[in-house]
């Protein structure tokens, strides 16, 4: 029998190595690869539509089973890439107003509801409360929907406002494993900035066709820009000019908290793009940023950083002052100047004015859903937008809803602003102060949903696994 025991425990840890673990994960992940680009220059692209979303939810899992660190960065980077892999297969075959594809990114963050139903009966105990109600708002809120709404938005929505708040509550239970966590997330958010700045300027500068057929076809040239060379606003890989500027905002913060050749590289393109995406609600989430990041670090990283954005900016300044680029930056920047006759500040102040007291007094809400309808002409799903994450929490959720959804925010936002980890871990700082800046943005964005709800709860959760991580070596020590 012991001879036995060792045979067994021999080739398990042969078996399940870190290096095999690692070494078949990345040959699923490039497998994944290999068949997208097989379907899609094999001339079988309109698979795509089905092949992509299942075969990413397998990948995922089997990554979420056999590789954490690289499921988490495999998750990340559906969510940056799954827009422009959609605008490729729709130039290629013909518009899918249905937009399928973009289900692919929520398959891959549901497979941590594993985590949820793991550590659900001890999640209270273990810190875990702010992430339970914020889920008990949406599970609500998904009620009150499946009454009063069509079955498809509200199962859309359900997907909207559920995966940030699971996938950050399965950050936050792995919080032993926060070191290479941090890294990992440095490292994806490095190569993000690189990869989708420079794919920015090239959408800027070059018009691909197939942004071009999307902007036609969505009908996004009213607030994406013409599609023309030199007349979009920056959306890059992802799917509008608003996410991306999340997005972006949310790399170059964090770049301050690396190191590395890709850094000034990755911020010459990303600088650029993040101002040509010319969105001012993410311009405003970076100042306020770099500002709580300042204000939480030593005088030693202080001095860091600021040589960081002498430097950056002398490498962004110039290309900022060539043509046209130089015209597009500076008449959005002074739009800041004049803000009482600009027609973006004033549509929201006339949101606010007309919807704020309706919001609040939606005791019951309407429901999740309730900003998706169907076209009955097209079958497709079009967006009613509420440029307000606060308001859009009170008509969706209603009360009962908004009440333990909020409370979660503001338990992790409290918590988070009293951890004194930045002072000698600058990813705590900077992931402080990304979480606060896209809680901040919600008063005109709802920033709550989608890859900037990611990012919000996201980073939330990891300042948190940070503090728990740090508190428990020291009471080993």
């Amino acid at each position: 029998m012991l001879s036995k025991q060792i045979l067994f425990n021999s080739f398990s840890q042969s078996t399940f190595s870190p290096q095999d673990r690692s070494a078949q994960s990345w040959i699923v992940i490039l497998g994944f690869l290999l068949l997208i680009a097989t379907c899609y220059f094999g001339g079988a692209a309109s698979l795509l539509r089905l092949v992509f979303p299942a075969t990413s939810l397998l990948v995922a899992i089997f990554l979420y089973l056999r590789h954490p660190i690289l499921y988490i960065g495999f998750t990340w980077w559906i969510w940056f890439l799954t827009p422009l892999l959609t605008r490729l297969v729709d130039y290629r075959v013909g518009w899918d107003p249905t937009r399928q594809m973009l289900i692919a990114p929520y398959l891959v963050v549901f497979v941590t509801i594993a985590t949820l139903f793991k550590h659900l009966p001890n999640a209270i105990r273990q810190g875990g409360l702010p992430f339970i109600l914020g889920a008990i708002g949406v599970f609500y809120g998904f009620l009150i929907g499946l009454i009063f709404n069509q079955p498809v938005p509200v199962i859309r929505g359900f997907l909207d406002w559920l995966s940030p708040i699971i996938f950050a509550f399965h950050l936050f239970m792995n919080w032993r494993d926060y070191p290479s966590y941090r890294q990992h997330f440095q490292r994806v958010f490095i190569w993000c900035v690189l990869i989708t700045g420079a794919y920015g300027v090239y959408q800027f500068v070059a018009a691909p066709e197939w942004d071009k057929f999307w902007l036609i076809e969505s009908k996004m040239f009213t607030s994406a820009g013409d599609p023309v060379a030199f007349g979009m606003r920056v959306w890059s890989t992802l799917h509008s000019p608003g996410p991306f500027g999340t997005v972006m905002q949310t790399g170059l913060l964090l770049l301050f908290t690396s190191t590395g050749p890709l850094i000034f590289p990755a911020s010459a393109v990303g600088y650029l793009s993040f101002l040509l995406s010319q969105v001012r609600t993410s311009w405003g989430g970076w100042l306020l940023g770099i500002i709580l990041i300042f204000g939480s670090v030593k005088t030693k990283i202080q001095l860091r950083l600021i040589t960081i954005i002498l430097v950056m900016a002398m490498c962004v300044v110039p290309l900022v002052t060539i043509e046209p680029i130089s015209k597009v930056v500076t008449t959005r920047l002074e739009s800041f100047s004049n803000l009482e006759k600009d027609g973006s500040f004033k549509d929201r102040s006339e949101t606010y004015d007309r919807n704020l007291n309706l919001a609040l007094t939606t005791v019951l809400g309407n429901g999740l859903g309730n900003i998706w309808k169907v076209n009955e002409k097209t079958g497709q799903i079009e967006v009613i937008v509420i440029d307000s994450g606060i308001l859009d929490m009170f008509f969706t959720l209603g009360w009962f809803g908004a009440i333990p959804y909020i409370t979660g925010l503001v338990l992790m936002l409290v918590s988070v602003s009293r951890y004194t980890e930045g002072r000698f871990d600058s990813f705590v700082s900077a992931a402080r102060a990304i979480s606060i800046s896209s809680c901040a943005q919600l008063i005109i964005y709802s920033g709550m949903l989608s890859v900037a709800g990611m990012i919000m709860w996201g980073f939330l959760a990891m300042a948190m696994a940070a503090h728990k991580y740090y508190q428990h070596q020291g009471m080993k020590m």
